[in-house]
């Protein structure tokens, strides 16, 4: 049994003080507001930690190097191609380690990997076809991150198209090759757990988003959907409908579905979503680098369509700036304040149940021992009240961090990675020296 004392701490009830939490074997035993102190002081405020919904993690080797000519989707996309072909197995563990590292000290104690880099360069299957994915496992475990792998199924180049070259180590050729693939990686941790995405309906031929949704199981279920105006466009040209209805016509729509941006969606899909209990994860800092548009959020919050966030490219890791955007951008669209409330926007940035850990994101006894401690007297936060430090406090703000009952953030270090930040220096400059 480890006993921690809040000086603040955000229940399920709200804010409260001297906060006497009491864990054993990672989970939450007992929660004792107003109490003396005593064991481990967490000073500050003490939340539970940030969900991150949708991480592509050999993105974040493309940070602040797509910004030249203007810095276009194309000039985007094109590097990203080029990052993807570097990595093996062996480097890809070793930017992931950095990545996950960063999520954690950012306050994030798990994520959703959106994972299609499954093949060689050529698309060739290493002599252990679940490699990249056990690379992406480690590196979560190492970094003390609780993982949701997302196995993504990708097949095609666009609406009847082929696979571009660059785009053939993402494919296992068809949607049996991909199911069987899949189910073959069981996780030897548990803080690593399994899923299934399609990657969107440009890249999953109608005939097989059916095979997707049946290879869940029970399990989330992840699409892209709706991303840019384009995507509808060509879904009409070769269906006859939209994305959201391809989706819904193959049973790939439902409680255990996530789609994630939805910036496009119409109306009648939104009504759609919400008739199947689907849920829409937003990213909206890689949604503005992309220049992709502001998501429809409040629209898809009043029709009871639950919201979570990630950072997606990871152009910004900071689970503060993501639940702060999902108001703010809001606010530009409509140039009305107040959009959400605070319990509205900490609901979405700590639901962990999108990508399969229920049992987090509260303090509470039964819950997961996830917690964060938010710095109250940094530069940022010095004279906020400190329910009001969360829209003042950044990412370096994280002073503590627990996963399962286990520090892995202590005064602002990383425990169990030393200087992350030199990981992520070193792997991200030998990927494009090559």
């Amino acid at each position: 049994m480890s006993t921690y004392w809040a000086e603040f701490a955000w229940l399920p009830e709200g804010l409260a003080s001297g906060v006497t939490i009491e864990i054993d074997a990672g989970v939450i035993r007992a929660v004792v507001p107003d109490s003396a102190s005593r064991g481990t002081a967490l000073r500050g405020l003490t939340i539970p930690g940030f969900a991150n919904a949708h991480s592509h993690a050999f993105h974040r080797a493309l940070r602040g190097r797509t910004h030249d000519d203007h810095g276009t989707f194309w000039t985007w996309r094109e590097r990203m191609y080029t990052v993807a072909a570097q990595l093996d197995p062996d480097s890809y563990y070793r930017l992931a380690r950095g990545v996950y590292a960063e999520m954690v000290a950012a306050g994030y104690t798990s994520v959703g990997e959106f994972h299609y880099l499954h093949h060689g360069p050529d698309g060739k299957r290493y002599s252990e076809p679940n490699a990249m994915s056990a690379a992406l496992a480690s590196a979560a475990v190492d970094a003390g991150i609780r993982l949701m792998l997302l196995d993504t199924c990708y097949l095609a180049g666009g609406f009847g198209q082929e696979l571009g070259a660059h785009q053939q180590r993402f494919s296992d050729g068809n949607v049996v090759a991909w199911a069987e693939r899949s189910a073959d990686f069981i996780p030897d941790s548990e803080l690593v757990r399994t899923g299934v995405a399609a990657h969107s309906v440009r890249a999953v031929p109608a005939e097989a988003l059916s095979v997707v949704a049946e290879q869940a199981a029970g399990r989330p279920l992840h699409v892209h959907l709706s991303e840019q105006p384009a995507e509808n466009e060509e879904c009409t040209a070769a269906h006859g409908c939209t994305p959201t209805e391809l989706l819904a016509g193959a049973g790939a729509l439902g409680p255990q579905s996530v789609a994630v941006h939805a910036t496009h969606v119409t109306a009648a899909d939104a009504d759609l979503l919400a008739s199947t209990g689907t849920q829409v994860c937003l990213c909206p800092t890689t949604e503005r680098d992309l220049g992709d548009g502001i998501g429809p959020a409040k629209l898809l919050s009043d029709k009871g369509i639950g919201l979570c966030l990630g950072t997606d490219s990871h152009a910004v890791i900071d689970a503060f700036e993501e639940w702060r955007a999902l108001e703010l951008d809001e606010r530009l669209a409509t140039r009305t304040r107040g959009c959400f409330d605070i319990t509205q926007l900490f609901t979405a940035a700590t639901d962990h149940a999108a990508i399969g850990w229920p049992e987090a994101g509260r303090i509470e006894p039964g819950a997961a021992a996830d917690l964060v401690t938010i710095d109250l007297e940094s530069i940022r936060t010095a004279g906020t009240t400190p329910a009001a430090a969360l829209f003042a406090a950044t990412a370096s703000d994280v002073r503590e961090v627990l996963v399962a009952g286990r520090p892995v953030v202590s005064d602002h270090h990383h425990l169990l990675i030393d200087h992350p930040e030199a990981v992520l220096q070193e792997e991200i400059t030998a990927l494009w020296r090559k």
